[in-house]
């Protein structure tokens, strides 16, 4: 089965492939586009989890202002000037900065929340007796539901993305990964609301 040349371009430009790669796909789902774009954005996560070690020293600082009322400063780091200098990439700094203003979290990562956090979230849930009475395995599985539920929302990474409530943050991240062909980082950032005080 034949594939049209538009959907071939823009398969590629929307899953940052290339066009030989973007012919396969649609050839592999036969033509059926949407079929063939989910295809290319699993591949391309696969390829973002192994740039995730990369260094990333390169990036932007953008900044947010909602209202007059809340500001953000946000750094995203990349690993080169070239990919700091896309407008792509300038922009996926300026919305994480509004997601920032939006949510309002506390860390970037889960890697981010002292241990000391996590134990005393981890001993108000015990002491909220909803693992009472369960064997221990289910009991541990239920404080540990809980303590990364507290979290979820207070993480950045693992926050529902205000601008497509389909992926989180941390997906939105790796698209962009895979479709730049760097590792990104947000490097730190913080949020200001006007007559609030941390």
């Amino acid at each position: 089965m034949g594939v049209s040349i538009e959907d071939i371009k823009k398969l590629k430009e929307l899953s940052g492939v290339g066009l030989t790669d973007a012919k396969n796909a649609l050839l592999d789902a036969d033509g059926d586009f949407d079929k063939a774009l989910e295809a290319m954005r699993k591949k391309g996560l696969t390829k973002a989890e192994k740039k995730g070690d990369r260094e990333a020293r390169a990036g932007v600082v953008d900044s947010y202002v909602h209202d007059n009322r809340i500001g953000v400063v946000l750094e995203l780091n990349c690993e080169t000037e070239f990919v700091a200098k896309l407008d792509e990439f300038k922009t996926l700094a300026h919305q994480i900065a509004m997601q920032i203003a939006a949510m309002n979290p506390s860390y970037a990562t889960t890697d981010d929340i002292p241990a000391d956090e996590v134990e005393r979230v981890k001993q108000e849930a015990i002491e909220g007796g909803a693992a009472k009475g369960k064997p221990a395995d289910i009991a541990e599985k239920i404080i540990a539901g809980q303590v990364e539920k507290n979290f979820a929302e207070k993480t950045l990474y693992s926050q529902v993305y205000v601008l497509d409530d389909s992926k989180t943050v941390e997906q939105h991240i790796k698209e962009h990964i895979a479709k730049l062909g760097e590792n990104i980082k947000i490097g730190q950032f913080k949020r200001i609301e006007l007559g609030v005080t941390e």
